[in-house]
């Protein structure tokens, strides 16, 4: 049975410190992505490097090496990966992201058993934070209730989501280039896609872990990022929303901008990658499946 392709988007600059982790992760899935396509954009550090490096040392990988050097920014440097893949789904993540094991998987599955599906996205979990099952639980939770617009139309999360690539096409001219980058790019996208009544789906089996660096700033620069839903909103003020995830963000700030730099210090002094160990027991479990069919 023919199974649809997944392409995995993952813009990148000065993300040296996880693009390995973020590689690795996207390549050891139960089904194997189409392409994982590491799109560059002006990366002064060794992102660059070690993604070149990280092909060289797993001949056959579906990893590719883009540059998007005519402008700097999120915005063109999605656009740019988006345009360039060829999978029959889209899947967008950050460059610090990691999916667990059957997240290609799942996502074909997703949309080949809801034709009209044309976006979709899941809960994330801190993998730099402890109590991973209680943070999959809870942002399971929130996105399923909160993270809505119009008449209950879910919101994609730029860390964990995938198009249709023919609903890719055609709002691909239409979404903001947000030059003054005061917008969030992920419900821009959402909300383009509700412009042409395309179905958004939520599924809580197609996890990503995620870094909770953003909480680590100062009490400005995370409110500045929380005006971006706002500021978003305004930019469409056809569509609107009845609640604000920027409100549970908010409640959740002090107590994860407290312990962060704690935990990270006991990572540290344990010599503990947390991106290597989010799914450890996920993948485990793969390579022993994988291993048992090999031997039958």
């Amino acid at each position: 049975m023919y199974m649809l392709t997944v392409s995995v988007v993952i813009p990148a600059w000065n993300e040296e410190e996880r693009i390995a982790d973020c590689m690795l992760n996207a390549t050891t899935q139960s089904v194997a992505p189409l392409e994982v396509l590491i799109v560059d954009n002006h990366s002064t550090d060794r992102t660059a490097q070690i993604v070149r490096d990280f092909i060289e040392a797993h001949p056959g990988t579906p990893v590719r090496l883009l540059h998007q050097d005519k402008e700097q920014g999120l915005i063109p440097t999605r656009n740019y990966g988006l345009d360039q893949a060829k999978g029959d789904i889209l899947g967008r993540i950050d460059a610090d992201c990691m999916l667990k094991p059957d997240w290609i998987e799942v996502v074909s599955h997703l949309f080949e058993e809801d034709p009209d599906a044309m976006g979709a996205t899941g809960p994330v979990a801190y993998y730099d934070m402890p109590g991973k099952e209680l943070g999959l639980k809870s942002d399971n939770k929130v996105r399923k209730t909160v993270y809505r617009a119009d008449d209950g139309r879910y919101l994609l999360f730029g860390s964990n989501m995938a198009l249709r690539a023919s609903a890719w096409k055609t709002i691909r001219t239409e979404v903001c280039r947000d030059k003054a980058d005061i917008m969030h790019e992920d419900v821009d996208v959402s909300l383009h896609l509700i412009d042409h009544n395309f179905k958004t789906v939520y599924c809580q089996d197609m996890n990503a872990g995620i870094s909770a660096r953003r909480m680590d700033t100062s009490f400005s620069s995370f409110h500045h990022y929380m005006q971006r839903f706002k500021n978003t909103f305004d930019a469409h003020p056809e569509h609107s929303r009845e609640q604000k995830p920027e409100h549970t963000l908010y409640a959740i700030y002090p107590i994860l901008r407290a312990f962060y730099p704690v935990y990270q210090k006991y990572l540290e002094s344990a010599d503990i990658n947390p991106a290597e160990r989010i799914w450890i027991k996920e993948q485990m479990e793969l390579f022993h499946k994988r291993d048992t069919e090999i031997e039958s």
